[in-house]
């Protein structure tokens, strides 16, 4: 048997081929022998080719989710042709991708399987066990890591050619859709009294002194599902709810959208009083909006990594020893210049300047967090190396202007990057050798 495989251009300069490759399968008997086509070369792309079996695999794979979606397709020959276009761009990107080394390994690939895994209910071994039954389990990792490659190629190529200026995003937080999309989105707990026109003054008091003895239990930490959960089964009133899910201000009843918005996420407010009863609101969740106040460490450290020259016994004693030197005096930046392995803060003298909250390794933050100001810490461990800290200060900063700026900046660079991607897909074919074989 001769086998064929893809065939690579490794000259400075691209060939033209005029013929097809073929898997050619010989018998034993020269004087019978037969040639049974397998496979074929439809296409040549740069220094690459589409084969016959990837256009038949993927014409495949589009019908059956076409069947099971309900969808119509086109017509078997502009179905073809458009499908053997997507692979040659495909094929065009995926070299491109290997040209600037993007790659992931097999424990990325695997981890995206897990999730995968997830998604289906199944365990990792299960999955991979059914795809391996269905005969797809290496076309499927490669269909997956090629797509990673792909993406990730398209982020760094597309968001270079996309341009935001600063009176664009004044103009987009200035407009209509802009203040909508900044809006904050409020996620309320709801509970209603009943009440009518037709309660004598007793029940109405009555009702709205049961509405405020709810609130100040919910005020006092009973949970708020709880508490309207034994309300309704005790019946002493009738007691409505409506889920409203995450809503705008603006989504909301006009009732509750004034007093949301001024709402901190974990706050009461009632009894509201309407026509229909007395409702009681309680601001479960807050995401989005402009608003962004951050806590904020000023930090420098000292890391040392185990290396070929200094094992890990080796590092922690150094680490020990640096530690006693400053306690004992000796300047700290002077020593994190001289010793600290962490390229990024050891010129400034292992000063991190001022981190954000959430802005830094898990298992580092936990530390920091408990350390006092102007303490230096004991020696301690994260996945980079052994460190000590010390923590200069501590602040709150309004980074909402940073912030919103940067979601506009965001949203633009969205709603820009799809048009751009097209047109730089464009290029790349129009720029791209390609000669279909007959």
């Amino acid at each position: 048997m001769i086998i064929a495989h893809r065939v690579l251009n490794t000259t400075a300069s691209r060939r033209i081929f005029s013929f097809a490759f073929a898997i050619i399968l010989v018998t034993s008997n020269p004087a019978a022998a037969q040639r049974i086509l397998l496979d074929r070369v439809i296409a040549l792309v740069d220094d690459d080719v589409v084969l016959q079996s990837e256009l038949d695999n993927r014409i495949r794979d589009i019908e059956q989710a076409a069947i099971r979606d309900g969808q119509t397709l086109p017509d078997g020959e502009d179905l073809e042709s458009d499908i053997l276009e997507a692979l040659i761009i495909e094929n065009i990107q995926l070299q491109m991708a290997e040209q600037v080394s993007i790659r992931y390994d097999d424990d990325t690939i695997n981890r995206v399987l897990g999730n995968m895994a997830d998604n289906s209910n199944m365990s990792f071994d299960e999955y991979v066990s059914a795809l391996e039954d269905a005969g797809v389990y290496l076309e499927t990792r490669n269909q997956v890591r090629s797509q990673m490659m792909i993406q990730e190629l398209q982020r760094g190529m597309v968001n270079r050619r996309i341009t935001i200026t600063e009176q664009e995003i004044e103009n987009f937080l200035n407009s209509e859709m802009g203040r909508e999309i900044m809006a904050p989105d409020f996620f309320i707990d709801h509970m209603m009294i009943s009440a009518s026109a037709t309660d004598s003054p007793e029940e109405k008091t009555a009702k709205l002194r049961y509405s405020a003895e709810i609130v100040a239990r919910i005020e006092e930490g009973e949970n708020f599902l709880e508490v309207r959960d034994a309300a309704k089964q005790l019946q002493t009133f009738q007691i409505e709810s409506t889920e409203f899910g995450w809503r705008k201000a603006d989504q909301l009843p006009t009732l509750f959208s004034s007093v949301v918005v001024d709402m901190e996420q974990g706050q009461i407010e009632g009894p509201i009083e309407a026509g229909n009863g007395y409702h009681v609101i309680f601001l479960a969740g807050k995401r989005g909006g402009t608003e962004q106040i951050v806590n904020q460490s000023n930090i420098r450290h000292i890391m040392l990594t185990p290396n070929e020259i200094r094992n890990e016994d080796q590092t922690i004693a150094e680490i020990q020893e640096l530690r006693t030197r400053i306690l004992e005096g000796e300047d700290f930046a002077s020593i994190a210049r001289q010793h600290s392995d962490d390229a990024t803060s050891v010129v400034a003298g292992g000063d991190l300047d001022w981190v954000n909250e959430g802005g830094m390794p898990r298992e580092f933050e936990l530390i920091i967090n408990d350390l006092e100001t102007d303490t230096l810490s004991e020696p301690f461990k994260t996945a980079t190396g052994w460190h000590i800290a010390e923590v200069l200060g501590r602040r709150e900063s309004d980074l909402s202007r940073q912030f919103t700026r940067s979601q506009a900046e965001n949203m633009l660079r969205n709603r820009k990057f799809d048009l751009e991607l097209q047109n730089w897909m464009i290029e790349i074919r129009e720029e791209a050798f390609v000669e279909f074989i007959e």
